[in-house]
């Protein structure tokens, strides 16, 4: 499959997937900016659309000022993410070995934080990854984090 039919592929996936929302836990400035807001780290919550009890916390760098305020600066392409189970675990339906359940744009062109789910069955446990698809020294910055599920509750995969 060459690269164009690879990202339309996975364009295609992404539309129809469920979506997660993000909910602003709160901020941090880092850095003053005298015109527009401030730099900071910005931390919002993410509960996962198909496994209900489990949210995932994601931090990243927010950019401030002028370009900030207007929407064309270019966040960076680092996150941070934990995960936890935050009330009972239920899973509705058979979850496939690896999903999307978040993207959000990070600069006007290309750049997006992206939130990916995968089921390490013989463990049972949900590891979920962030990364931004902007290469950077020709490897994407990521982080990871697991949730198991209890064993007397076999996580179903497609």
């Amino acid at each position: 499959m060459n690269r164009f039919a690879h990202r339309a592929a996975v364009f295609g996936l992404s539309a129809i997937s469920i979506w997660a929302r993000a909910e602003q836990v709160g901020d941090v400035d880092t850095a003053f900016k005298l015109i527009g807001p401030d730099h900071k780290i910005v931390v919002d919550a993410y509960d996962d659309p198909k496994v209900s009890g489990v949210t995932c916390y994601v931090s990243r760098a927010k950019t401030g000022g002028v370009s900030g305020a207007l929407g064309l600066a270019e966040d960076k392409a680092e996150a941070s993410i934990a995960c936890r189970q935050v009330g009972p675990v239920s899973i509705a339906q058979p979850l496939p070995k690896r999903e999307e359940v978040f993207s959000e744009r990070q600069s006007i062109l290309f750049k997006r934080l992206r939130v990916v789910r995968m089921v390490d069955a013989k463990r049972n446990t949900l590891v979920y990854l962030t990364y931004s698809d902007f290469l950077v020294d020709g490897s994407p910055k990521n982080s990871v984090t697991a949730v198991p599920i209890d064993r007397g509750a076999p996580i179903p995969v497609k």
